[in-house]
């Protein structure tokens, strides 16, 4: 968290940065970051899902959309997890119709071998194989966003 966050913060400096949390998935890791963020910035939410359990559906529905302008703005976006990509793909389309100044990703995790969409996250805390994982606000069914470490799924046959 503090690497990603001096990062930013070094890119950022002279900026006003807003801060697009992908929810749920992200809360946990939005309030840490940003507590972690030493200029100005402003924190706003949008809520996406592909997910049907254990697996993507490929469809992505917007469920709370954006309620503030990006023009001409620097926008973080802050997402739990960049798996295959395709939602990250769907959130940077509806973002550069905004026209923002700059568009940048920051993810807890990536899952490098599961990505469809050729999506450039710029800050990465860890990079995983294609498992499923729950805790520290990824879930399974609604289930496991509370857990404080991330634990992999393991199906039973």
């Amino acid at each position: 968290m503090k690497e990603l966050s001096i990062s930013i913060n070094r890119d950022y400096q002279a900026k006003k940065p807003i801060f697009l949390a992908v929810l749920n998935g992200s809360f946990m890791f939005m309030s840490d970051i940003c507590k972690e963020i030493s200029m100005d910035m402003s924190i706003s939410f949008i809520k996406i899902a592909s997910y049907s359990g254990l697996k993507s559906d490929g469809k992505v529905r917007e469920l709370i959309g954006l309620d503030e302008s990006l023009k001409d703005r620097d926008v973080i976006i802050v997402e739990d997890i960049v798996d295959t990509g395709v939602s990250m793909a769907h959130l940077l389309g509806i973002i550069n119709k905004e026209e923002p100044r700059s568009v940048e990703v920051v993810s807890l995790l990536l899952k490098p071998d599961a990505l469809k969409e050729p999506i450039k996250v710029k800050y990465i805390g860890f990079e995983i194989p294609d498992l499923f994982v729950v805790g520290y606000g990824l879930d399974y069914q609604g289930l496991g966003r509370n857990l404080k470490d991330i634990y992999q799924i393991v199906e039973k046959n």
